[in-house]
């Protein structure tokens, strides 16, 4: 077993002065220097057109972009460096796992992917020049992987292929434009009709209401639907599944099959590892790293760094409130030895793992 961790970000104020800190915090970090060896091995499958990546940014939350000025002062990059690593627009991603079911006020999701991918940060946000606050772990410092912002929408998404890559938002920044600008789940569903996407994805969306909608994407089309859980193919637009659902589907059923009655149970039921739905595959891009949980009417956040965890609790009404959280580090362990690009030497890609 590997110990792993994930440090709490929290920030208020402008968001340029959010990417100036967050750029201090990572400069010649662990991270950096594990990414830059990263991109020597696995070449960019895009290019960087700066004033179109910043128009597509700016047409959604227009904040964002300044945090990636505020970012690319700190770091003292080339904007497309900044971009490359930190844009989300026009980035190449490769297959994952993740799991999400909805119940009686909470969204639960496990984000299933590769250790040398995950930037261990947990941050709490709230931006005083615009923009909704937002609770939920990172990726690529400017992207979301899933989270609830203060309106109590929440959101997490599930990777369903790669094919056919079209110009777009990969999957975390689009979890961040529909957090920092939409406050319920029709702005939400409007919005992932209108972003262009560069992969293939559904994204589950949940706010105070008790709807869930799942808006299946791609750089084809859309198409929406309401159910209360989600793995990794369509039901919907079929004819853009991969060829292998068989564990897809299983998992769906586990989920789908299990007399739920309240939201421990359904955390049980994704974070532990005998259940069937934590998945030990990190080799393979579809371990499972974190367990997150929201709870729009409350206004609080579950979160477990690997499997039979008890969650961290957040409650994100407090801190809106200006009360910060206390935990400065969030702990787990995780079935590998395959380094994590935040904590270890060599999480590049020389190695097969």
């Amino acid at each position: 077993m590997k110990t792993i961790h994930s440090d709490v970000i929290q920030f208020r104020g402008s968001h340029y002065d959010f990417g100036f800190m967050q750029g201090e915090k990572i400069k010649n970090s662990i991270t950096v220097r594990n990414r830059e060896n990263q991109w020597k091995v696995r070449k960019p499958r895009f290019s960087i057109n700066m004033e179109e990546a910043k128009q597509a940014i700016m047409r959604f939350a227009p904040g964002v972009w300044d945090e990636l000025i505020g970012l690319q002062e700190a770091l003292g990059w080339p904007m497309e460096k900044v971009l490359q690593e930190f844009g989300g627009y026009r980035v190449e991603h490769t297959k994952s796992g993740c799991s999400i079911m909805t119940g009686e006020n909470y969204l639960i999701r496990n984000y299933d992917y590769h250790p040398k991918t995950y930037e261990g940060r947990y941050t709490f946000y709230q931006p005083t020049d615009g923009g909704y606050s937002i609770i939920g772990p990172s990726q690529r410092v400017t992207g979301r992987m899933d989270g609830m912002n203060e309106k109590g929408l929440a959101i997490g998404y599930n990777f369903m292929h790669r094919k056919s890559p079209g110009d777009g938002f990969i999957c975390c920044m689009i979890g961040r434009l529909i957090l920092e600008s939409c406050g319920d789940v029709s702005e939400a569903v409007e919005m992932l009709k209108e972003i262009p996407h560069r992969h293939s994805f559904s994204y589950v969306v949940y706010d105070t209401s008790g709807e869930t909608f799942i808006v299946e994407t791609s750089p084809r089309g859309v198409e929406v639907r309401q159910s209360n859980a989600c793995t990794n193919h369509f039901e919907v637009m079929t004819h853009e599944n991969r060829n292998h659902l068989v564990d897809s589907k299983r998992r769906l059923s586990i989920i789908q099959d299990k007399q739920i009655t309240d939201a421990h149970e359904a955390f049980r039921l994704m974070n532990d590892t005998d259940k069937g739905v934590f998945s030990d595959l990190y080799g393979s891009w579809a371990g499972t790293i974190h367990t997150s949980a929201y709870f729009p009417k409350e206004m609080k956040a579950w979160f477990a760094l690997g499997g039979d965890r008890e969650p961290v609790v957040f409650d994100f009404a407090q801190w809106l409130e200006g009360e910060d959280a206390a935990l400065e580090r969030i702990t787990g362990e995780v079935n590998t030895d395959i380094p994590f690009v935040h904590m270890d030497e060599g999480a590049d890609w020389f190695s097969k793992y």
